[in-house]
């Protein structure tokens, strides 16, 4: 088991208005750790793109910590995500969302390239090591044949990778990552979902991704986090089967999951 990267402590999540406030979700209590794929299962609605922009600061939280923890040498360190610097998290957290880049006359290594902005100066000039860790991130997704080709020639799936090696890129212990499956075909998304724990396990980041595809998450992932209106579950796949959450979750008249086998059963 992997060491506690994210911590999430009494976190409420929401919005705030001029003169209100809408909740979305509070009391979260969970952590994701380095070298597992953690995925965020959930209805749509229920939350779980408001908690991903929440955990990547692109919105402030309601109450509650985001703790970031990290060894310095032999001590552990811990902020609370307020309190770092945009720059500061850009060396942290990489996201990969669900948009496709509407990207003409830019390589594959070139955008790709584009993860190492947070340490290049304000020219934004790559030197020689910076090259060498885009190729690097571009071997490590595996799609050395496509580095000279544009982007927009592409296929949903390729674009995706690319975007993942752009997060490589960027070095960051974190990734999360908004639906990485959502315009893939089956045999892509099992890929997709491969790739992403094979990346975990092999350098040790911490990924969390949010995705639909139930039955994949349940076959691929280390731990889920089944997001419903009554709270968080935190668990692995066999642990939230016999608690009964995943069948509360996915079960309707016609639908049956089984817990012993992790599958849905749909009756005709």
């Amino acid at each position: 088991m992997g060491n506690e990267t994210i911590r999430l402590s009494n976190l409420s999540i929401g919005y705030r208005g001029k003169n209100s406030i809408r909740m979305v979700a509070a009391g979260i209590n969970a952590a994701i750790r380095s070298g597992e794929l953690t995925c965020l299962l959930g209805a749509n609605g229920v939350g779980k793109s408001t908690l991903l922009r929440t955990l990547s600061a692109f919105q402030p939280k309601l109450d509650g910590e985001v703790l970031i923890l990290w060894k310095e040498g032999e001590k552990e360190e811990r902020r609370d995500i307020v309190d770092f610097s945009d720059k500061e998290l850009s060396r942290m957290i990489g996201v990969v969302l669900t948009e496709k880049p509407d990207i003409r006359n830019m390589s594959v290594r070139e955008l790709v390239a584009l993860g190492r902005s947070p340490y290049t100066g304000f020219w934004g000039t790559l030197h020689k090591d910076d090259w060498q860790v885009v190729d690097e991130a571009i071997s490590a997704v595996r799609i050395e044949p496509l580095r000279e080709r544009m982007i927009h020639t592409l296929s949903d799936g390729e674009r995706q990778k690319v975007m993942i090696a752009k997060a490589l890129a960027q070095q960051t212990p974190v990734i999360y990552l908004d639906e990485p499956t959502a315009f893939l075909d089956f045999p892509s998304k099992v890929e997709m979902m491969q790739l992403l724990r094979r990346l975990a396990q092999e350098q040790q980041k911490t990924i969390l991704l949010s995705t639909h595809d139930f039955e994949l998450a349940l076959q691929v992932a280390d731990t889920l986090w089944l997001m419903e209106s009554q709270g968080l579950s935190v668990g692995t796949p066999e642990d939230l089967a016999q608690s009964g959450a995943l069948a509360r979750y996915v079960e309707r008249p016609g639908i049956f999951f089984d817990p012993t086998t992790l599958t849905v059963k749909v009756i005709k």
